[in-house]
């Protein structure tokens, strides 16, 4: 196990970015997500809800906007870090 306080050696990559799922099942397609982020959530239909399951950790903001504009608190952010050897 590496230590977290330690920089990375050259060989070593991180990649962070976000995990973002939506419960479809408690989804009712309110789209307030699409309101708060248009550019990440996307309703099409009356019902068929299209998001990136793992936007860059640029898009936070805007998705956790998103998350808590969802009436019914269909969507989970996680933040991930990614270390390749």
């Amino acid at each position: 196990m590496s230590d977290p306080t330690q920089e990375p050696a050259d060989s070593e990559q991180i990649s962070e970015g976000l995990r973002v799922a939506v419960d479809l099942n408690r989804c009712q397609a309110y789209a307030q997500c699409c309101y708060a982020a248009p550019e990440h959530f996307v309703l099409q239909g009356r019902e068929a809800l299209f998001y990136h399951p793992a936007p860059p950790l640029s898009a936070r903001d805007a998705v956790e906007r998103a998350r808590l504009a969802c009436p019914v608190q269909a969507i989970r952010v996680e933040v991930v870090t990614d270390r390749s050897a």
